[in-house]
């Protein structure tokens, strides 16, 4: 791989999609937590969990 330097109208023009990759990558798994939690909520017969904030559940 061959490295040139840039010239400052060359590092205006560059764009970087870091920033969105990373926002969608984490937006995926925190909608893939929550979706996994629901699940094993609604599939338990029984128990019991709390939410911060103040909010608790049980079931039977």
């Amino acid at each position: 791989m061959k490295y040139e330097i840039m010239n400052e109208q060359e590092l205006k023009e560059e764009v970087s999609g870091a920033a969105i990759t990373l926002s969608a990558v984490m937006a995926v798994l925190a909608a893939a937590v929550v979706a996994v939690v629901v699940y094993k909520l609604f599939l338990s017969k029984k128990g019991t969990t709390s939410i911060p904030g103040g909010w608790k559940f049980s079931w039977n």
